[in-house]
């Protein structure tokens, strides 16, 4: 009898097992929508994620287009992309927070590679510190870039989509856009919107064939940590937010991200939502968001103070450094500020 119950818990193991192993496979399926000769434009794409984005666009034959706000940083990245055998790889300096530059990108892009079969709204910027250190402005600028700029490009492309009756369209929201995360207030407001938005416009195209993917990554090993603004104790708001960007265990990889947002961009999903962590807290927090509110407030307190009229100072991340964001414990996220073109300090972030 004892053989015969270990027997069974054992196929009931694997029974399991194999169930998990078959969720996974559904889940990460490539999809059939081909991107080769297909034109890709990815804001934000000269470095980070969006850089990531594009090499894999061009490594299935994608012209690809990717603007930012850095000519020299663009240029870079446009060799980069190139040698992974694109048919064409146009670079672009906008600034998004200008609706008009917005719209002549996209009529430059179709002008010179034709129609824009995917649009990647992935631009975008993050300041961290305490609630008492953000301002008016912060909201203005992380709305611009994150929400309006996002909604201008899908504007000025839809047209095109509709009347083909085929499109994609990827939003690159956060976890932060599920579950508003303290010292990134800003940050997690602009992204909410972000995802409202996006469900919104899913739900009235699906008609004329346009899929639009929301993705809500979590924590990912980009490098861009070096390029977020802080304020507050700047030196200690870094540190916290750098190592939490480096640890294997909660972050995944720009490279594993980029292909999993392919995927579901090609399979149409309504929502990718990246990283066990992501996944659990969102779920808690649909479940009871109640709770999950009051669990940040723990974390919150876990975190550094306010501070004096210093801390109002806005600092980017790799003027903040200290002896603990330049060890091994940030290993991981300094390969990929090597990996994917964010080693270019850039001047001191705007007072």
């Amino acid at each position: 009898m004892k053989q015969q119950s270990s027997r069974s818990t054992w196929l009931k193991a694997a029974g399991i097992g194999a169930a998990v192993a078959a969720a996974a496979l559904w889940a990460n399926r490539r999809g059939s929508y081909d991107l080769r000769g297909r034109v890709v434009l990815i804001t934000g794409g000269s470095r980070g994620l969006g850089l990531v984005l594009a090499r894999q666009a061009a490594a299935e034959g994608a012209k690809v287009a990717i603007c930012a706000r850095d000519a020299e940083e663009l240029e870079r990245a446009r060799q980069d992309v190139q040698t992974e055998g694109a048919a064409q790889v146009l670079t672009f300096v906008r600034d998004l927070s200008d609706e008009t530059a917005v719209r002549t990108l996209v009529q430059e892009v179709r002008q010179q590679l034709g129609p824009i079969d995917v649009l990647i709204n992935n631009a975008g910027i993050i300041t961290g510190g305490p609630l008492e250190h953000m301002d008016v402005r912060d909201y203005q600028e992380t709305m611009d870039i994150h929400f309006w700029a996002a909604l201008h490009a899908m504007y000025a492309v839809l047209p095109e989509m509709k009347k083909r009756r085929e499109g994609r369209i990827i939003n690159i929201a956060s976890v932060g856009g599920k579950v508003s995360v303290p010292h990134l207030a800003p940050y997690c407001a602009s992204k909410f919107a972000l995802v409202g938005l996006s469900e919104g416009f899913r739900a009235e195209l699906l008609r004329y064939g346009v899929y639009v993917t929301t993705v809500c990554p979590g924590l990912m090993r980009t490098g861009s940590a070096r390029h977020a603004v802080v304020k507050g104790q700047h030196v200690l708001e870094f540190a916290w937010f750098m190592i939490s960007d480096s640890l294997p265990a909660l972050t995944v990889s720009a490279e594993y991200a980029a292909r999993q947002i392919w995927n579901a961009a090609r399979r149409g999903d309504a929502e990718l939502i990246l990283g066990l962590p992501a996944k659990l807290i969102s779920l808690l927090h649909g479940v009871a968001p109640g709770t999950v509110a009051n669990l940040m407030s723990w974390v919150n307190r876990t975190l550094p103070d306010a501070t004096g009229p210093a801390g109002d100072v806005r600092r980017r991340g790799f003027e903040s450094e200290s002896d603990v964001t330049e060890s091994w414990l940030t290993g991981l996220t300094r390969k990929a500020e090597r990996e994917n073109n964010q080693l270019k300090d850039h001047p001191p972030y705007p007072a």
